[in-house]
């Protein structure tokens, strides 16, 4: 499926919703990118500049941003069925 989106995720390898998150996009063949900000900390400070906090996972769709993971907001966003 061809989307013209750009996904990306801010995640950690511990968090339970980052997980669901990126298996989601696996599921329904969504391209993205991935930002570990427990490692990188330049992407960390990037995030917490876009969202005003700490918590992950933050998904960016296009210019649209989305603290935690909100499946039908992301289903919406992507105009997945």
């Amino acid at each position: 499926m061809e989307n013209e989106s750009q996904v990306t995720i801010y995640s950690t390898p511990v968090c339970h919703y980052c997980q669901a998150a990126k298996e989601f996009f696996g599921e329904n063949s969504v391209e993205y990118t991935e930002h570990d900000v427990a490692a990188d900390a330049e992407k960390r400070q990037e995030m917490i500049d876009m969202t005003g906090q700490m918590g992950v996972p933050v998904i960016r769709i296009g210019d649209d941003v989305i603290i935690g993971f909100d499946e039908g907001k992301v289903k919406e966003l992507l105009k997945l069925g």
